[in-house]
């Protein structure tokens, strides 16, 4: 696995896009789109794999990363076309999320609406559950 280049943002609450009643986690409209795109650059990796580690002021921060093989018990998202892996220890933080990509004036990264979280830290990239 290789990890992709930026760092993601966290935003405490709830999803603002329609959510699927199955999916783990929900993709918007510009995070597919991205998603899709970085799949193109990598055609002999199968999938992202989203993940949390112990990381930041606040405890826990997410990995998204390139990957070839699903682990046993990895949860697979599959929503217009692409395919996100969400590692097993992750499960639990993630579910109910909603997976953005933003793009602004000074930076562009994948955005996560999780309601699961109970703090971030002020810049945006660690969370506690």
């Amino acid at each position: 696995m290789s990890r992709l280049a930026g760092a993601a943002r966290i935003v405490k609450g709830a999803a603002t896009q329609i959510r699927s009643a199955r999916a783990a986690i929900t993709l918007t409209p510009n995070a597919v789109q991205r998603v899709r795109n970085l799949m193109q650059q990598q055609p002999d990796m199968n999938a992202i794999k989203i993940g949390v580690k112990k990381r930041g002021c606040n405890g826990m921060t997410y990995t998204v990363e390139y990957a070839n093989e699903k682990g046993k018990y990895d949860e697979e998202v599959v929503q217009d076309g692409v395919r996100i892996w969400i590692d097993s220890k992750a499960q639990l933080s993630l579910l109910g999320t909603e997976m953005d990509f933003e793009t602004d004036k000074l930076s562009s990264g994948f955005v996560f609406r999780n309601p699961n979280i109970k703090g971030t830290c002020g810049c945006g990239e660690s969370f506690s559950v």
